[in-house]
């Protein structure tokens, strides 16, 4: 099997499953127990939050364990809240666990406004500035577009924002963080959302970056762990799992195999000119589109010959449509037919080849059947 949905998940490191097992099985002590092996884990925890916090290239504000990426966004949308007459502004490109937390407000009666993206599928930065002023609350931009590749330019938006509001910035991370080489002093976030299932390490725990904890005020109520932002006993297992992936992740050296990967699977496709394939900076996304059959239908038939691919995020799968691709201006007829390749940096070219020449024979196939 040659799995190209890395977007959607990655296989956790051999390593961190043994850190992960290491936690749950013999430092297994609750880090908030007053005893010496529960104040061990709690040391840690707080040596794991340096280590994200290295990798952000910060050494202001501090790192709020969650359960993945969707609290996270969370946290920081609904946590950053205040009352009064404040707007709110979010990209028409974000993540569900970030756009439907966006409709929740506005169903709630905040003002919210939603800036579409360019063709490219980056954030228009011109209407950003048109909606930005001094009662916008909070921005959320994501860095890397999940979809297509799309990386948003977060350092001009933070200037965007700086010019017109005192409004807080929110970025979801996620497909940007331990891929894309960044200092996170330079972005200017505010707020940063870290998945660790997307970086080989487990599913269920993640992390948001806050610069200021004073603004941010808790939605989960309970013992007052993670600086009473976050309560619950932290996932310990898999916070240092998480540490683990982060510390053996060589993001220059993986951003160049990515690289490889990416352009020798454009030059397969492109022996085909009925394909699409959408331009983006990330080398770890591409979306693909192949005029005249359904990217389902190509999903499904590259299944049963070993390949897996996605036609979109994997949370919003059973949606139909593509709400980010249809924003970006593309026609229907690419919208229908998308698929999104993804990739992780240990593939092989041979497994990209294998992968490449299979999509070119199901897409000719299923095209002359339809005919």
């Amino acid at each position: 099997m040659i799995y190209l949905d890395n977007a959607a998940t990655t296989k956790m490191f051999e390593g961190a499953l043994g850190q992960y097992q290491k936690f749950a099985c013999d430092l297994f002590y609750n880090p908030s127990a007053f005893y010496r092996e529960g104040r061990a884990v709690k040391e840690e925890l707080d040596q794991a939050r340096k280590s994200l916090l290295k990798r952000l290239k910060t050494q202001e504000g501090t790192i709020v364990f969650t359960s993945g990426a969707t609290e996270s966004n969370n946290l920081a949308v609904m946590g950053s809240r205040r009352n009064g007459k404040w707007e709110y502004v979010f990209s028409n490109g974000e993540h569900p666990s970030v756009y439907n937390v966006a409709k929740e407000l506005e169903r709630q009666g905040m003002i919210v406004h939603f800036v579409s993206l360019m063709s490219d599928g980056q954030i228009d930065y011109k209407k950003l500035e048109e909606v930005i002023n001094e009662r916008t609350r909070l921005v959320s931009v994501m860095h890397v577009s999940n979809e297509t590749g799309a990386v948003n330019n977060i350092s001009l938006v933070k200037s965007i924002i700086t010019k017109k509001s005192k409004a807080l910035l929110h970025v979801d991370g996620v497909q940007a963080f331990n891929k894309l080489d960044f200092s996170l002093d330079q972005l200017g976030a505010d707020f940063y959302t870290i998945s660790a299932h997307k970086f080989h390490g487990p599913k269920g725990v993640g992390a948001l970056y806050v610069r200021d904890v004073k603004t941010l005020k808790s939605i989960v109520f309970g013992g007052g762990q993670e600086g009473d932002l976050r309560s619950g006993t932290e996932n310990v297992a898999g916070i240092m799992a998480m540490k683990w992936a982060n510390d053996n992740i060589d993001v220059a050296i993986n951003f160049e195999r990515a690289k490889q990967l990416k352009k020798r699977m454009t030059k397969i496709l492109e022996q085909d000119n009925n394909f699409k394939i959408v331009e983006s900076f990330s080398p770890y996304i591409m979306s693909v589109s192949y005029r005249g059959i359904n990217g389902e239908t190509l999903a499904r038939a590259l299944q049963d010959q070993g390949v897996l691919v996605s036609t979109g995020s994997a949370c919003s799968t059973k949606k139909a449509g593509n709400r980010i691709l249809e924003n970006m201006g593309m026609k229907k007829e690419y919208v229908v037919s998308s698929i999104r390749i993804s990739f992780n940096a240990y593939m092989s070219l041979e497994e990209i080849e294998e992968a490449g020449e299979k999509i070119l024979k199901c897409a000719k196939t299923i095209k002359n059947l339809e005919l």
